[in-house]
């Protein structure tokens, strides 16, 4: 092949994926609504309230983009999945996104063709059993009936974790968190397992959230995040700079509250690159100067959905943990906005 005809075939190949790049966008902006998959309900991640608005952890993430995308956190059609049907929708193009704490995984990510944009969760696989049981760890669960969510690494990780300590375990498949809990209530099963603040979530909702026991082994990383089909990098980048959004944002100290009158100008030149009063960021992405201020004004920073949806003063009470921020000794880090 002469250089001119493969520079031609090179351009060609970087027209042709351009082309793909822009079609996620394109087709979010021509229907006026981001279509984003979320779990089918577990209270503090997602879940409908009483009048049916979608709130939690992983929707945030989703009205981040569409107030960065479309100017407006509410144009948004959540697509409840389970653990089988959340890669199937993704894949077919029913959802822009997912952000339905789901695993970032070597085969999810290389052989199922999707790319994960970050990890917006930080968790581990744990065990719930009534404390009426008597258990105080995992080791003693030898012949126990476990109520799992088929299609996830929980499954795989189970199977491992009896395997290596030579027990046995009757597994009690189930669809959905609440069919799980409707399970174990009803004593179909001895244990639940999932991730752990997946328990703790689930745990918040009972009547009597004493009676039940978190044991005290992690047996997994489940580093959780969003994520979007491959061969779409400029749609990629909008999902995953809105999350480093929120991220950097908690940690230069712009929340909700406060950030209209940051917009106005610091003498933070990262702080006015994120809120496009410096620099052209925005435009970077094919979005305007303004998107990260409203990501924030709608959402708020990391640190404020942690805290309202999941934080110990909610009912799931969670301490943040691995997902403090790398300055109070977390593993929360946005690359800078530069």
């Amino acid at each position: 092949m002469n250089k001119s005809v493969f520079f031609g075939a090179l351009a060609f190949v970087g027209l042709a994926a351009g082309a793909s790049a822009a079609a996620t966008l394109d087709d979010v902006k021509a229907r006026g609504k981001l279509n984003c998959g979320v779990n089918t309900g577990l209270v503090g991640f997602a879940a409908p309230d009483a009048n049916g608005v979608w709130g939690g952890f992983d929707v945030a993430l989703c009205r981040a983009v569409a107030a960065a995308t479309l100017g407006d956190a509410s144009a948004i059609e959540f697509v409840p999945l389970t653990g089988k049907t959340r890669f199937t929708a993704l894949a077919s193009g029913e959802i822009d996104m997912l952000s339905r704490n789901t695993t970032w995984t070597f085969s999810r990510d290389v052989d199922l063709k999707f790319e994960f944009v970050g990890v917006n969760y930080y968790d581990g696989q744990g065990f719930m059993v009534p404390k009426a049981l008597g258990v105080s760890s995992a080791k003693d669960l030898d012949g126990a009936t476990v109520c799992i969510q088929t299609g996830t690494t929980t499954e795989l990780n189970l199977a491992d974790f009896f395997r290596v300590n030579n027990i046995s375990y009757e597994p009690v498949p189930i669809e959905t968190n609440a069919e799980a809990q409707q399970q174990y209530l009803a004593g179909a099963c001895d244990v639940y397992t999932t991730d752990a603040s997946g328990l703790a979530a689930t745990r918040a909702t009972f009547e009597a959230p004493g009676d039940h026991v978190l044991l005290p082994e992690i047996i997994s990383k489940e580093p959780l995040g969003p994520l979007v089909r491959h061969g779409d990098s400029e749609w990629a980048d909008i999902v995953r700079w809105s999350f480093n959004a929120m991220v950097s944002a908690e940690e230069l100290g712009i929340t909700s509250a406060n950030v209209e009158e940051m917009a106005s100008g610091t003498n933070n030149p990262e702080i006015n690159r994120i809120l496009g009063t410096e620099g052209n960021l925005g435009e970077m992405l094919g979005l305007d100067a303004e998107w990260a201020k409203r990501i924030i004004l709608s959402v708020g920073n990391y640190g404020e959905v942690f805290e309202k949806n999941l934080g110990e003063a909610t009912p799931i009470g969670l301490a943040r943990g691995l997902n403090a921020q790398w300055t109070d000794g977390g593993l929360l880090y946005s690359p800078p906005f530069r």
